[in-house]
């Protein structure tokens, strides 16, 4: 059953990145399923986020669509806490599709600068510490001249 609530749930979007899935963001802490009754608990990426009512709703609504499947029950959790580890390599490659530059993956050696997700330049200067998401910061790439975002390493 988890893996049919996975697949399913990876059709349920970050609404902030309609590019990227909740799946592959790393918000599916747990699924548990029995006598008719699917619990998922999800992992917010900040405590507060707008996006989570959204999210409760889409999940709520793609996990009823399941067989045996009579009653969803969505949980957020704040244990453990969420972090960029969990962001799966595709869901690195959907930050960068989207024109967001990814965090470093786990264990990573740390590297200086940001890659520009568009030109792939690491001439780029922090223009904000916070962009339109508390998770974001505003980078200016002074090679291709783009202004982007990159999400934070948490």
């Amino acid at each position: 059953m988890r893996d049919d609530v996975l697949a399913l749930l990876k059709e349920v979007k970050d609404p902030e990145i309609p590019t990227l899935n909740i799946v592959d963001l790393g918000l599916v802490e747990e699924v548990r399923f029995q006598k008719g009754r699917l619990e998922i608990d999800l992992l917010p990426t900040f405590t507060g986020c707008p996006a989570l009512d959204i999210i409760r709703e889409e999940v709520e609504e793609k996990a009823s669509l399941l067989p045996d499947v009579e009653e969803v029950a969505v949980r957020f959790r704040l244990s453990p806490a969420w972090t960029t580890d969990r962001i799966t390599e595709e869901g690195r490659a959907q930050l960068q599709a989207f024109g967001i530059a990814p965090p470093r993956p786990p264990k990573a050696r740390p590297v200086e600068g940001v890659t520009c997700p568009y030109c792939g330049s690491s001439d780029a200067i922090l223009e904000a510490a916070f962009g339109p998401t508390r998770c974001r910061s505003i980078y200016y790439c002074r090679s291709c001249r783009n202004p982007f975002e990159k999400m934070k390493e948490l």
